[in-house]
């Protein structure tokens, strides 16, 4: 598809302009919490902006119904279960103690309500009856659980209930449950909209979210609280503020107003010096180059997926772009045929490097017209000039 082995390079700024020898930004060391693990991530992009302990394995107390509502709300996308499916409730999910959505033993309650009971209301009884809808019994359903956390990636947890009750082999990190809460966010964006609701009723009983964060900024859409003495309180928190969202866990604060703080201070720090550059977008053509023996005498070249980076706020105007294009391309030319790749600088954080594709196909010409490209291009070659950017 390409002779030569010469690489063609040229420089592209992504701002109006630069500094020549601008200053590195000015970030502040990242807050020191009052808790016994958290992690800050950029939801978007994953990267880690703040962290301590988030590989620590804790107890997850309430945190585990993430994964609980994730399951119902996959085994829904499967077609296994239905939001309108009648749940019958056992004794042992009445008999539940603890935050309570407050069913009764021998009703039938529907699947939607069982799921706003769980992350609204946090209530163990709507867990237990949601497992044994699901799965039979409590116990296939925390395998379910691991199952699904095995899919995630979620190597450092283990679920044995779905409530998240104390035992010593339940068990999770930061790090595991910003991933499920990611997945959750990006695989089922309706079923995760239950989590911005400040208030569900159930059986004339009127409950709040227990996430403060949502009753004090609106954007703040997420995401659920735990607390056991074990556990201590805990908090993972979402808020999306234009193209970003960023996500914190927090494990093992020493109150309710507490957890809602640190979560806080982790968020604030986030949104005040970074931000989520999208820098290129799937598809965008970058470059239009020569094809030689082609039906068109050229092909635009760009990205198979979106560029988009968390850089620290400020450095956006210094992010240099280098790319580099095969020399020589010969039709044919398939579209995703990968013919460079392009190479972005970022102040600080080092360079990635990313292919460049073909964002349409090129056909061979016929035989006479081959010919005649072929002895332009030995013009061009004889005479130094560049092949890439020769036009007949």
């Amino acid at each position: 598809m390409s002779k030569g082995i010469r690489i063609f390079a040229v420089s592209v700024l992504l701002a109006l302009g630069f500094a020549a020898q601008a200053a590195p930004a000015i970030i502040p060391a990242p807050p020191q919490l009052a808790a016994e693990g958290y992690l800050l991530i950029d939801a978007v992009t994953g990267t880690a902006l703040v962290e301590f302990n988030s590989n620590q394995r804790l107890p997850p107390a309430s945190l585990t119904k993430i994964m609980t509502s994730y399951v119902a709300a996959k085994e829904i996308e499967r077609g296994t279960i239905s939001l309108d499916d009648q749940v019958a409730v056992s004794i042992k999910a009445w008999r539940m103690e603890g935050s309570r959505m407050f069913i009764q033993e021998g009703t039938q309650v529907r699947l939607e309500d069982i799921l706003r009971g769980i992350i609204v209301q946090s209530g163990n009884d709507a867990s237990v009856a949601l497992a044994e809808h699901v799965a039979g019994s409590e116990e296939a359903f925390a395998d379910v659980m691991n199952q699904y956390a095995k899919r995630l990636g979620m190597t450092d947890t283990h679920f044995v209930n779905a409530t998240g009750l104390p035992d010593e082999n339940h068990y999770t990190t930061a790090n595991d449950l910003a991933k499920l809460t990611v997945a959750l966010i990006n695989q089922l964006p309706e079923h995760y909209k239950i989590y911005s609701e400040k208030y569900f009723t159930y059986n004339e009983i009127r409950q709040p979210n227990r996430n403060r964060l949502l009753m004090r900024d609106s954007s703040v859409d997420g995401v659920k609280t735990g607390y056991t003495e074990a556990a201590g309180y805990c908090l993972v928190a979402s808020e999306v503020r234009g193209e970003m969202r960023l996500l914190s866990v927090v494990m093992g604060a020493s109150s309710q107003e507490g957890r809602a703080m640190e979560s806080q201070k982790l968020l604030s720090y986030g949104f005040r010096y970074f931000e989520t550059a999208h820098l290129y977008r799937a598809d965008e053509a970058l470059r239009q180059v020569r094809v030689w023996g082609g039906q068109h005498q050229s092909v635009k070249l760009g990205l198979t997926a979106d560029v988009v980076m968390t850089i620290p706020k400020g450095v956006r105007d210094e992010i240099q772009a280098v790319t580099q294009i095969n020399n020589e391309i010969h039709a044919p030319v398939e579209k995703g045929d990968e013919l460079g790749s392009l190479t972005i600088s970022v102040p600080d954080k080092g360079d990635i490097s990313v292919s460049l594709a073909a964002l349409n196909g090129v056909q061979e010409a016929g035989f006479f017209a081959r010919i005649w490209d072929s002895i332009l291009l030995f013009f061009v070659s004889i005479s130094g000039g560049d092949p890439l950017e020769y036009q007949s």
